[in-house]
């Protein structure tokens, strides 16, 4: 039957500092995964929100443009009638 092999302190803390390294790096890719997933969602309601604005100036422009012929066609009655 073989013998294990006894580690060295040295080699025990290389190895243990591998495990540490690999738990640590599968624990950052997660965050980065969700962190990338976070910010496509972000964007995607900014892209809402811009355009929504953008209708929404669209009225705003409407309605000060009937507000002032309707405001032209009432002065104009009413200094000239």
């Amino acid at each position: 039957m073989a013998r294990k092999k006894v580690l060295t302190p040295k080699e025990f803390s290389e190895v243990a500092t591998g495990v540490r390294l690999s738990s640590h790096e599968k624990l950052c890719a997660e965050r980065m995964k969700l962190l990338h997933e976070s910010i496509n969602e972000l964007k995607k309601e900014v892209k809402s929100l811009r355009t929504d604005m953008s209708k929404g100036k669209g009225a705003v422009s409407a309605f000060i443009l009937i507000g002032s012929c309707i405001a032209g066609l009432i002065g104009y009655f009413k200094f000239n009638g």
